[in-house]
């Protein structure tokens, strides 16, 4: 037999390509954009636009046990990426100490493949 000896393989399909979203952390609230995507890889970006460090936090709404991220305290005027894996539901993203108002996410149905689209890696 030659180098592939017959064994056959499943050909998955590549997840959806990340998206990035943009996170500001505000004296008074974070703001989000886009606040509305869909399920698959994400890439949060974001900026600290407070005199304090602070950690950003990407988790699961309500009380249900679900995905909860954080990134390490970012300081003040300084940006930090934290990559998830979104799936169908709604989420907050928050800092600790409840002194900002959070922000609600809303991730709806999966996006399509990245399979057939050009420079993915």
């Amino acid at each position: 037999m030659g180098c592939g000896n017959g064994e056959d393989h499943a050909n998955r399909e590549r997840p959806a390509a990340s998206i990035n979203v943009t996170v500001a952390i505000l004296d008074e609230q974070i703001r989000v954009s886009p606040r509305n995507l869909g399920a698959g890889p994400v890439r949060l970006i974001a900026s600290n636009q407070t005199d304090s460090p602070r950690a950003l936090t990407f988790e699961t709404a309500g009380n249900d046990p679900g995905l909860t991220q954080t990134t390490a305290p970012i300081s003040p005027s300084g940006t930090a990426m934290l990559e998830v894996d979104a799936t169908e539901g709604e989420y907050a993203v928050t800092t600790a100490g409840g002194d900002i108002k959070p922000a609600a996410v809303t991730v709806g149905t999966p996006r399509a493949s990245a399979q057939s689209e050009l420079l993915q890696p």
